[in-house]
């Protein structure tokens, strides 16, 4: 059958003809770019990319197929997906099924035949850009229109749109062949962490688990008062989509907080305790996202191989005096960590549950444990 034609147009006025793969339809979101080699299908079913059409920078994609084990959440959040080429070929034995099978399941529209290093670079030169893509519509100029016209991310609350609507608890553990050793997972004691969601991804809470704690999981707009009648030992603040300034409920039921628990936050959560700490965000270029990203421990002096998926930061200026920097991104000096000098609170604007490293940030959550458990941070 011959492959239906697509169209990718930005606010910018760039446009790009390629061929559809996944759902037909439209795709409207803020287009962005990841760096990451593999990893498709948790990149697609991250809650922190809600409201963006996601390109990948590797050219071919799609050739390790699909598995239910290795989704970061009960469905994908992307917008939208565009690729250079889509691999005609699924091979490997953990596959259920092709990427283009998947998205046709979950209704996501993909473009590929797409120059990515073209995009890439536009979007790296001109910062992320609002975008559209069309197999119903072809007609360029009113497809760029349409790309401006739209909300974009700025200033829209995302987290309400993917947050869990009631508390469960998660008791999952790490997938087979990614265990680490009897030592870490084997403590004295476990501890109740009570995890706010702004759009947290599986392997957070499977990484809570086997670091010693039990696992509740709360929607975002849970009060402060709510979470500490659930009488936890820790508070964590997950990832999650978009800008942060306008989830006001959220850092304000930190702000609550702090002081009464340990609190560890990690990307959403890193910005939600940066505003609770009176810090401001701001809008970066074109974001961090990829499996490639050098952070460094400003205490320890070492340096992490790490996972990120963010389009704003705080801004490490901005900070009180009773808060610190504990981490920078070593290819741009922006602020990658905070913690605070009086109370139990840290957090990472990287992933550590992704392990690119492969076990290079994995301390972080043993830092969260004897936080709660010896009082150490």
């Amino acid at each position: 059958m011959k492959p239906m034609k697509a169209i990718l147009a930005l606010e910018s006025g760039l446009v790009f003809d390629g061929q559809a793969f996944g759902e037909e339809g439209e795709a409207v979101g803020e287009v962005v770019f990841n760096t990451s080699m593999t990893g498709y299908q948790e990149i697609l079913t991250d809650p922190s990319y809600k409201g963006q059409i996601v390109t990948m920078t590797y050219p071919h994609i799609g050739n390790y197929g699909v598995n239910s084990a290795d989704v970061e959440s009960y469905k994908p959040h992307a917008e939208g997906f565009v690729v250079r080429e889509l691999s005609p070929v699924v091979s490997n034995y953990r596959a259920e099924m092709s990427l283009d099978e998947y998205m046709k399941k979950h209704q996501l529209l993909g473009i590929e035949g797409v120059d990515t290093r073209m995009l890439t670079k536009h979007l790296r030169d001109f910062g992320a850009k609002k975008g559209i893509i069309s197999t119903v519509d072809l007609d360029k100029r009113r497809l760029i229109k349409r790309a401006k016209d739209s909300r974009g991310i700025v200033g829209v609350d995302l987290v309400k749109e993917v947050t869990c609507k009631k508390p469960y608890d998660f008791t999952e553990g790490l997938l087979q062949g990614f265990e680490w050793p009897d030592a870490v997972t084997k403590k004295k004691k476990q501890y109740l962490a009570v995890c706010v969601d702004g759009g947290i991804k599986y392997n957070i809470l499977r990484k809570l688990n086997q670091h010693g704690f039990r696992v509740k999981v709360v929607p975002a707009s849970t009060s402060a008062s709510e979470i500490l009648a659930l009488k936890p030992d820790g508070v964590f603040y997950s990832n999650g989509p978009g800008d942060p300034e306008p989830v006001t409920y959220l850092w304000a039921n930190m702000q609550n907080l702090i002081g009464k628990v340990p609190i560890f936050g990690i990307c959403l959560g890193h910005q939600m305790l940066g505003l609770a700490l009176g810090a401001k965000t701001f809008k970066l270029k074109f974001g961090h996202r990829g499996g490639n990203q050098p952070v460094m421990d400003m205490k320890t002096r070492k340096v992490e191989i790490t996972a990120q998926n963010h389009g704003f930061c705080v801004d490490d200026a901005t900070l009180p005096k009773d808060a610190e920097v504990s981490h920078i991104n070593l290819n741009d000096k922006t602020l990658e960590g905070i913690r605070h000098k009086k109370y139990p609170v840290f957090s990472v604007q990287y992933h550590p549950e992704n392990s690119p490293g492969p076990h290079d940030s994995d301390y972080l959550f043993e830092r969260f444990y004897r936080m709660v458990d010896e009082g150490v941070w």
